[in-house]
């Protein structure tokens, strides 16, 4: 099993997005299932077990938020009345720690306000019980995506970000401004250097990080400040 920390350290988040192990399990998928009935969590687990899922179960969200192992690409499914607290609660534990997990909701009770607050934390659907396979397995295709999403524009900004950290200072300002949409007459009117020496910062630029056009390296800087 693929792990990371669970407490939302970004920089050791940084490293297993770095690994040799992140490349080789990242299509691995990873279901963390909080659910209290241990008729229903047992029938869940065999469900999305059997549809491939790597799947994680705890009865209640005091030994889930204890668990000291994550993984990415991953999703949570939980019930939202659970002893100690609610999902939401849950839900909003989860947030602070930094690891936006897409969560998935399901309840045969619970209130308006809940589903409310649930939906405005990110919540990726609310299941209401009894539902059905296809639903169910919609829902956990459709949380999956955005995971592996939101993962891979992080691994991105953070590619982006190390790459930036090999520019000198005078590339940094220039990489600023064609960001910016800045053309080469005023690159060099910001800067006050001529035609060649500016050609030069942005053909280093360019090398340093990976890519060989204009509109490859504003590409890159979009998707790198897309939210996550």
């Amino acid at each position: 099993m693929l792990c990371i920390p669970r407490s939302g350290d970004l920089k050791m988040l940084q490293v297993f997005a770095e690994s040799p192990a992140f490349r080789s399990f990242r299509m691995q998928q990873h279901i963390f299932l909080i659910e209290d009935d241990d008729s229903l969590r047992q029938s869940l687990e065999a469900l999305l077990r059997f549809s491939g899922y790597h799947v994680v179960s705890f009865s209640d969200p005091a030994s889930f938020l204890s668990t000291t192992i994550q993984v990415a690409p991953a999703i949570v499914i939980t019930d939202m009345r659970l002893p100690g607290m609610s999902g939401v609660e849950m839900q909003k534990v989860l947030l602070s720690r930094g690891r936006r997990i897409p969560v998935v909701f399901i309840s045969a009770e619970s209130t308006l306000s809940q589903g409310v607050t649930a939906m405005k934390q990110g919540a990726v659907d609310f299941l209401i019980k009894p539902f059905d396979r296809e639903e169910l397995l919609a829902v956990v295709t459709r949380a999956m995506q955005q995971d592996i999403k939101q993962f891979r524009e992080f691994v991105q900004k953070n590619q982006l970000d190390q790459a930036l950290t090999s520019l000198s200072n005078r590339e940094k300002q220039v990489f600023g401004l064609l960001v910016k949409g800045f053309d080469n007459q005023k690159i060099m009117e910001a800067l006050g250097i001529g035609l060649h020496t500016t050609k030069q910062y942005k053909s280093e630029v360019m090398r340093k990080l990976g890519v060989s056009s204009l509109a490859d390296l504003l590409k890159l800087s979009n998707e790198a400040q897309s939210p996550d």
